[in-house]
């Protein structure tokens, strides 16, 4: 009996501990919550202002803009927003006084919010976020292409109103997934490509081109089908759920935009909400046939043998191998391989470019920063020593893909350029 009544007293204080873990990696709020998932603080923010007063620049084809300020204060942010405001302005792209947003707001994805979730939103923006006094800066759009009302008929074409409608055939775990990578997470809004009229080319799984990958602020947010090569193929859900947890796996490392998702976002998720998002993405067919990628030791077999032939080659070893390896297979978790790498074998080499000119911002998971990040080369380097190690890199260790020119790179070395005001805007494909 005894033995018995220790042994429940232990599963009972075994679940009561495993709740509480699961408890801590979310805020206790709600509506903080919420608004980590849908990492609203990035875009709202800028680099050492204060939290959701908004400035920050955004490039657009028609010119730049501001994010505005969404704390609580009544001159100058959303103080005087009622519920019904707040929903039109989060859910349909229209502010307080009646003008359109433009959609770099992503209240095409946000629209599938549920009615809950936009109450508890509110509540949190209009209670726990302190106010703050500053205005919002003027877009910086030409008079005759900052008119509005076009965006009436871009909603009407290219929007779906309409909370999440849980799917038949999936679980809830699945749905759930959905909800947060098609809602909250606006995952489409980086990872689906643009039409021609800025438009995401889809809104949910029914198309391939939702989250096949597209170009974005002089990144490629990757695809995120299980296409073999060029997706997330190779990733089984665990590896998934590593990334979104810590920015980094055994196969690759968070960059460009997606360390503001991880610095501000995925983290804070509760356990059950990460395996969801991971489990919808894991369910998403791959785009196209692609055989596996295999291991090509050639070129791991030249380098060390002190005379490689390709343009290249010796830049990599004298600055890349000491944290990638000699053998492309890098030092995981936190110096991803080249070998087989997704964002190496994709057609854009965008990412890479920009990686070596600009290095990468930190990655700091819940207060912790990561200890390594990847040097900027923009001083070292010249475009074409540029383009000479990117093209070996992309060709070497079986990797097959496409050789770099100088000319991309030049090019966005000069739309990155730190000393300029050019602002890079979104590849129209």
């Amino acid at each position: 009996m005894l033995v018995k009544l220790l042994f429940a007293a232990l599963l009972i204080l075994s679940t009561i501990a495993i709740a509480r873990a699961d408890e801590a990696n979310a805020p206790e709020d709600p509506g903080e919550y919420l608004a980590r998932a849908g990492d609203c603080v990035a875009c709202h923010s800028v680099p050492g202002g204060k939290a959701f007063a908004g400035g920050l620049k955004m490039g657009t084809p028609l010119g730049a803009i501001y994010s505005t300020n969404i704390t609580p204060d009544p001159e100058t942010g959303i103080g005087n927003y009622t519920l019904d405001d707040f929903d039109r302005a989060l859910r349909r792209g229209i502010a307080k006084d009646g003008h359109r947003l433009y959609p770099a707001m992503p209240y095409p994805s946000y629209a599938k919010i549920t009615d809950e979730d936009v109450k508890a939103l509110y509540d949190f923006f209009m209670k726990d976020v302190p106010p703050v006094h500053q205005e919002n800066k003027r877009n910086e759009i030409p008079p005759l292409l900052s008119f509005r009302w076009p965006l009436a008929l871009w909603d009407l074409v290219f929007t779906a109103g309409g909370s999440y409608v849980e799917k038949p055939g999936h679980d809830k775990e699945w749905n759930r997934g959905a909800y947060l990578v098609q809602g909250l997470g606006h995952c489409g809004a980086c990872h689906t490509p643009r039409g021609f009229a800025w438009q995401e080319k889809a809104l949910d799984e029914s198309s391939s081109a939702y989250l096949g990958g597209a170009v974005l602020d002089a990144w490629l947010a990757p695809n995120l089908h299980n296409d073999l090569r060029t997706g997330l193929g190779t990733w089984s859900k665990d590896d998934l759920v590593d990334f979104l947890k810590h920015g980094h796996n055994r196969d690759g490392t968070a960059f460009g935009s997606m360390i503001d998702v991880v610095n501000n976002s995925t983290p804070y998720l509760s356990d059950a909400d990460i395996n969801a998002v991971a489990v919808y993405l894991k369910s998403l067919p791959a785009n196209a046939a692609q055989a596996a990628y295999v291991y090509d030791d050639a070129t791991t077999q030249a380098l060390r043998g002190g005379h490689p032939s390709q343009p290249g080659a010796v830049l990599y070893a004298g600055n890349c191998a000491s944290c990638h390896g000699l053998d492309g297979r890098g030092f995981s978790p936190y110096m991803p391989p080249i070998a087989g790498n997704p964002v190496v074998l994709g057609e854009d080499p965008a990412s890479l470019i920009n990686l070596v000119l600009n290095g990468s911002t930190p990655l700091v998971v819940k207060g912790t920063p990561d200890p390594y990040r990847m040097p900027q080369f923009r001083l070292q380097l010249n475009d074409q020593e540029i383009a000479d190690v990117l093209t070996f890199i992309r060709g070497g260790w079986g990797n097959g893909a496409s050789a770099v020119s100088a000319a991309q790179v030049a090019e966005l070395r000069k739309s990155t350029d730190p000393t300029s005001d050019q602002v890079v805007i979104l590849k129209m494909r």
